[in-house]
């Protein structure tokens, strides 16, 4: 799927890391919610609260995700976060992402 349809997009940036990661939330009529990113080279760390599904549409990273090693992901490639964790990411090409909250 090349675009949502019927959605309601947060005007509001999500921004993080000095502004090196941006996204923006979109809300659907079931009520799920998605963010829209943009990542810039460079190391992240990130706390969750629910699972998450990040599908990764351009770009190179390797991920750390917990009890797991590092793991490389392109563009094309999709990584689930577990509930209540901590992930971290190496972003070697500006990325771009799709994070959905299940």
């Amino acid at each position: 799927m090349s675009e949502f349809n019927n959605v309601s997009v947060v005007k509001k940036a999500n921004v993080y890391f000095d502004g090196n990661v941006i996204s923006r939330t979109v809300k659907f009529a079931d009520g799920s919610t998605k963010t829209l990113g943009f990542m810039q080279t460079g190391e992240y760390v990130f706390n969750v609260g629910v699972p998450e599904i990040m599908e990764i549409q351009s770009g190179e990273l390797d991920v750390l995700l917990p009890n797991e090693d590092w793991k490389p992901i392109k563009g094309g490639e999709a990584f689930n976060v577990p509930e209540n964790s901590q992930f971290k990411m190496r972003v070697h090409q500006p990325t771009d992402y799709i994070c959905s909250f299940v």
